[in-house]
């Protein structure tokens, strides 16, 4: 599906538990200065454990001063159209534009029953929260001659005043799943607001996006006009969170968490990662890369790229950075492995890597195939630039600049460190970005190219094994500064390692570069 070209937009969904008042709206303010940009709550007024999330909504709104605020989402059969639509007229203007509607069609029948409200079929639903919708839009366009007039089978508005007018244009947000709420959605919504939990795949979210375009095309809209909106239960690597945003068109990423240390993360690492991967795909041409990008660490070439590989392309040093005219050679040289080990431990034979099929020497390469292969490499040269900074630490360590704890507690702030987003049994001790690197790699790139180019399997299990192997020699480094804390003598063990990392790293980084920089440019991510 298409990248619809919105803005990318990070959120913090939390739970307002009534007993933790003042932590919930602690928490909301961490995450306005964490730098997230919305914050959201849950709106199940049938739960007396939860505080009542308008007037939680109101109450955080006067808390903070920028971070945009919405319910996730408020069911319309407790939320009477009308007053819905003034409520969130003067919450949008007391906020000074920060907030935005997000509305379900119900669900917890028996719950909503005991509330009052009426029992409706999905379908009846459906028809109210569309009745719902057109009472709420007339509410707030108040150029608009007389009062709001509406007989439907579900409301009934007899020449209501309009306005307030809200002070934006207020997004209204729709959580969906089935059908005829999709064409709901692209026929009169401003976005489509689901939870990843939900769905089975990727391709579901594909298969929405597809009917809710095809809604919005028949309603004469583009569907562009709807922004997509999905609720994370964990965190994802940015790798994979930029796949939603290119392939899937999600502009808004709401984590469901209330660990400020989450939050934290989430707005530090992940939200700038995140852009950052989506910037260089939208880019229209392959980006220059700033000098110095990533330190020089034993191991690493000192002049990166400097002779280019056939499955590259054959293009001349010099050129891989520079943009291309439309339908030139691909031009990007992948790292080169220079061949210098730091130890004579070695975790793999290299000798008996498979290689890829040699790609059509003639095929031309537009530029944004030219950028994805190019995406690789700029990922790899931060794992590089970490890798310096680790081997920097270990130093200081090594010279008593610094203390082994401190150094532990570094490299646990580092985006290589990883604790939600796990392969099998490793967990708490991976480097996170490495991590979430092959992680998404593992998960979804190697599938993929493994579908698009069956000649590539032998490779991506060889891939797939040094992974593993690699997150071995992270649980060693790792170990080695547990022990260093109590026995100095531990030294030795903490530098050999950091160099068997080291070697390994690097080596693998050249060995996927030189593999599939030039699949990915032809397949994408």
């Amino acid at each position: 599906m298409p990248d619809y070209g919105h803005d990318l937009l990070f959120s913090a969904n939390l739970v307002p538990v009534a007993r933790q008042a003042d932590d919930v709206v602690a928490r909301a303010r961490l995450a306005e200065r964490a730098g997230l940009d919305l914050v959201t709550f849950q709106d199940h007024p049938y739960q007396p454990a939860l505080l009542d999330t308008w007037t939680l909504l109101s109450y955080v709104a006067a808390a903070t001063e920028a971070i945009r605020l919405a319910g996730n989402v408020h069911p319309l059969p407790l939320r009477p159209p009308a007053m819905l639509a003034q409520a969130a007229a003067s919450l949008d203007l007391l906020s000074h534009g920060r907030f935005e509607l997000a509305l379900g069609a119900g669900g917890y029948w028996d719950a909503i029953a005991s509330m009052g409200a009426p029992r409706l079929s999905p379908g009846q639903a459906v028809d109210a929260l569309e009745e719902g919708i057109q009472i709420i839009r007339a509410a707030w366009d108040t150029g608009a001659p007389g009062g709001i007039r509406h007989h439907g089978e579900h409301y009934r508005v007899d020449g209501a005043g309009r306005g307030p007018r809200p002070a934006h244009d207020i997004g209204i947000w729709l959580g969906a799943y089935k059908p005829r709420m999709l064409r709901l959605t692209g026929r009169l919504a401003d976005g489509w607001l689901p939870s990843l939990p939900r769905f089975r795949s990727f391709d579901e979210i594909a298969a929405g996006n597809a009917i809710v375009d095809e809604a919005a095309a028949e309603a004469g809209r583009s569907p562009a006009a709807i922004r997509r909106l999905l609720n994370l239960a964990e965190e994802l690597p940015p790798e994979q969170l930029a796949e939603l945003a290119l392939r899937h068109g999600i502009s808004v990423f709401t984590l469901m968490a209330d660990d400020p240390r989450r939050i934290e993360r989430f707005a530090a690492e992940t939200a700038p990662a995140v852009r950052e991967l989506v910037a260089a795909e939208r880019a229209p041409a392959v980006p220059t890369a700033p000098a110095g990008r990533a330190p020089a660490i034993p191991g690493a070439p000192a002049a990166a790229r400097a002779a280019a590989d056939p499955r590259a392309g054959g293009t001349p040093a010099g050129l891989q950075d520079s943009p291309l005219p439309e339908g030139t050679a691909l031009g990007i040289i992948p790292t080169p492995d220079d061949g210098v080990r730091l130890t004579d431990v070695r975790v793999w034979d290299e000798s008996t890597r498979p290689t890829a099929p040699r790609p059509d020497p003639g095929r031309p390469y537009t530029a944004r195939e030219r950028a994805n292969g190019r995406h690789l490499i700029d990922v790899h040269d931060h794992l590089r630039a970490e890798l310096a900074q680790l081997r920097d630490l270990a130093d200081q360590v090594a010279a008593g600049v610094l203390d082994p704890g401190a150094a532990r507690s570094h490299i646990s702030t580092m985006t290589m460190r990883q604790n939600n987003w796990t392969l099998g049994a490793y967990c708490e001790t991976y480097c996170r970005l490495v991590t979430m690197h092959h992680s998404a790699e593992d998960a979804m790139l190697f599938p993929q190219l493994r579908r698009t180019e069956p000649g590539l399997a032998p490779v991506l299990d060889r891939l797939r094994e040094e992974h593993h192997a690699i997150h071995k020699v992270l649980e060693q480094v790792d170990r080695a500064l547990v022990a260093f804390v109590t026995d100095p003598a531990g030294l030795t063990g903490l530098r050999a390692a950091v160099d068997l990392l080291t070697d390994s790293l690097l080596s693998h980084l050249s060995y996927e570069e030189r593999e599939l920089v030039e699949p990915l440019a032809r397949h994408g991510l």
